[in-house]
């Protein structure tokens, strides 16, 4: 091995080891930042060099997810999602029915607004509604997190990892749809039924209700009007031949012209961090793939018996990895390892990383931002209780994925 490969494969085993951590010693520097650092180092000491780090990036992964920022942006100001946790919220004297509707309506909106999207809007409203009435917020919030997660799985579009593993893969939305619809929806009312049965006894809150106030947008027709029609002509366009990335780029920029909200507000939407994330673990994974390493970890696999194109071992192994060291990390190191033509390999890679979210709160981002939402209202889910729930939850949903592997491999 050169000294390049040699620095690259230091640079690419500090920074994942960092990844899974979540700090650097006692720097403040996040997630985001190791990324960077370890794609400035990768370039700067592993050797490789700028234009083929440039050529790394995934483009269309990041303009997709750009995009619908800047969608989801708009039925934020919009009032949208206010709107519609409200209207949930008046459900809540029958708490049963109050957590199914929130656990639908969460997964279908992540499903086509990315469920961090959809966690970071309903968290407060969600939280503030039920803690005025007397409840417990923590079933709820765990209801909320845990079907964001998997409703995320149904659709292309429904996390960054599953953007870039259909883009790299060149699914088409409907193929994708068609895979993944039957063990989501499954996968979901598991999800509904577990999480009623475990939180069911601890639906009272300590104490008296409490008197909270938060300011939210209100609703706004007009803008929510357009950006519903908006929404439902790429959704459309989603099964023509029509490249997504452009599909989504075009209908953002057609929602930048507005009289109501300002341009600033709009982008101000725009999550800056989880794109330089993304861009950070390309690069990453990309310095590392131009060495010789990653053929030869492959076959140190094969020869422990553990053939990643086995769809049965590969969504275990994403499901394992994702909780380690990120699903983000991990889907970006498998998706430029593996070879995605196969349709199976890129669904497996797909849903076992949406599902494997669910195991533990540092398993998705979406899951950190409910944790995060909550606590600015007095409201702290731990460790523990959020693995009492989500590992029950990921069981069911990964032996279901499993199933439905069989099924498809059996009768095609």
């Amino acid at each position: 091995m050169t000294p390049h490969e040699n620095a690259a494969l230091l640079v690419f085993v500090a920074g994942y080891a960092a990844l899974a951590v979540g700090h650097l010693f006692s720097f403040k520097i996040n997630r985001t930042g190791i990324a960077l650092l370890g794609a400035i180092l990768m370039v700067t000491a592993g050797g490789f060099p700028p234009h083929r780090a440039l050529l790394s990036v995934n483009f269309p992964t990041l303009i997709t997810l750009y995009a619908l920022m800047i969608l989801s942006g708009q039925l934020w100001l919009a009032g949208f999602f206010t709107w519609i946790a409200q209207k949930i919220a008046v459900a809540l004297d029958r708490p049963r029915v109050f957590l199914l509707q929130l656990m639908a309506v969460s997964a279908l909106l992540s499903a086509f607004l990315i469920n961090d999207v959809v966690c970071l809007a309903f968290t407060p409203v969600v939280t503030l509604a039920v803690l005025r009435k007397g409840l417990n917020p923590l079933p709820f919030l765990m209801g909320l997190a845990l079907s964001a997660n998997i409703g995320a799985a149904a659709t292309p579009i429904g996390n960054p990892q599953n953007i870039m593993v259909s883009s790299m893969a060149g699914l088409h939305f409907s193929q994708y749809l068609l895979w993944s619809l039957p063990p989501t929806l499954l996968a979901l009312a598991a999800a509904y039924g577990l999480t009623w049965a475990l939180g069911r006894k601890d639906l009272q809150a300590p104490g008296a209700p409490r008197a909270l106030e938060a300011a939210f947008p209100g609703l706004d027709r007009r803008e929510t009007t357009k950006g519903l029609l908006v929404f439902g002509v790429v959704v459309a366009l989603f099964f023509t031949p029509l490249p997504r990335d452009l599909v989504m780029l075009s209908a953002a920029g057609l929602l930048l012209l507005s009289r109501r909200i300002s341009s600033t507000d709009l982008l101000g939407r725009v999550d800056y961090s989880i794109l330089t994330l993304f861009t950070g673990l390309f690069i990453i994974v990309g310095g590392l793939r131009d060495t010789r390493f990653p053929a030869m970890a492959l076959q140190a696999l094969q020869s422990w018996g553990i053939d990643l194109h086995n769809p049965y071992l590969l969504g275990l192994v994403t499901a394992a990895f994702s909780n380690l060291m990120s699903n983000a990390a991990t889907v970006m190191l498998l998706a430029k390892t593996l070879s995605l033509q196969d349709t199976t390999t890129a669904m497996v890679l797909a849903l076992s990383n949406s599902f494997a979210g669910n195991l533990l709160i540092i398993g998705s981002i979406a899951n950190l931002i409910v944790a995060e939402q909550a606590a600015r209202q007095g409201v702290e889910i731990r460790f523990r209780t959020f693995a009492r729930y989500g590992l029950p939850v990921t069981a069911v949903s990964l032996a279901i994925l499993l199933a439905w592997i069989w099924l498809r491999l059996r009768w095609g």
